[in-house]
């Protein structure tokens, strides 16, 4: 149990410094009052509400620094090139996007599991050095992902040129932005090579279709059984997925 969702753990590990930041300092979450009859009364401070708020924010989080983002986009392009509007359903592409993140991010999971959970569960490392820890295999992804251009774009942006001397010492606000926009490029790269043979079987259909003068039958409708006929004979759901798994080097 403690495997399964210990990269769940190491993340909230991961933000812990964003959670301490949002709440106010020197509030308790607990306020203890004595009444004059000496019964005592708990009150929740905006400590509770600050904590929670900052949670919110964890899922989204998460998606921009794994490769949901670029898993999914590709997803949706795939989907827009065979021409099928909602098949599968959002909810599929979702689901499958955040299984094979899993499946592509449990090498960095289970670094952030050894090199910090665990040592901060056997009270072995304290909690920011456990967060330090757990946010180091999340930096090396995310840098090894990253694209010079965008990353020197942002930190060119930020006006902060001569504030690191590598990328190893960018800070997450400026990384974060810089990896996203460099999963997008190579999310839209993926799919215009997925695009085009979908593309020459609508251009063969149309012209067919209009040497025949039978201009006025939408071309999709013909092409789109011969596009998931194309897609299944060539077992297309096994290469792109192995095609993403295998742009992140697994």
């Amino acid at each position: 149990m403690t495997s399964r969702y210990a990269w769940i753990t190491g993340a909230l590990l991961l933000f812990a410094p964003l959670l301490a930041q949002a709440a106010p300092e020197g509030i308790p979450a607990l306020s203890l009052t004595t009444t004059e009859d000496g019964e005592q009364q708990y009150s929740v401070t905006l400590q509770i509400v600050a904590l929670m708020t900052a949670l919110s924010f964890l899922p989204a989080a998460l998606m921009m620094m794994t490769s949901f983002t670029r898993i999914i986009v590709t997803f949706a392009i795939l989907r827009q090139a065979i021409g099928l509007q909602q098949t599968p359903s959002n909810q599929i592409l979702i689901g499958l996007a955040l299984f094979l993140s899993i499946f592509i991010m449990s090498p960095v999971f289970e670094r952030a599991n050894q090199e910090a959970l665990q040592p901060y569960l056997s009270g072995d490392m304290a909690a920011i050095e456990a967060v330090e820890s757990a946010s180091q295999p999340f930096r090396e992804f995310m840098i090894g992902q990253t694209r010079k251009t965008d990353l020197n774009m942002f930190v060119r942006i930020a006006g902060e040129e001569d504030s690191y001397e590598g990328p190893e010492d960018v800070s997450f606000w400026i990384l974060m932005p810089a990896f996203v926009t460099s999963e997008l490029k190579t999310a839209f790269q993926i799919g215009f090579m997925l695009f085009i043979p979908f593309l020459i079987i609508d251009m063969v259909v149309a012209s067919v279709l209009m040497a025949m003068g039978m201009m006025m039958l939408s071309p999709i409708i013909i092409s789109l059984p011969f596009k998931i006929m194309l897609f299944v004979l060539v077992d297309g759901w096994a290469m792109v997925m192995g095609t993403l798994a295998a742009s992140y080097g697994l």
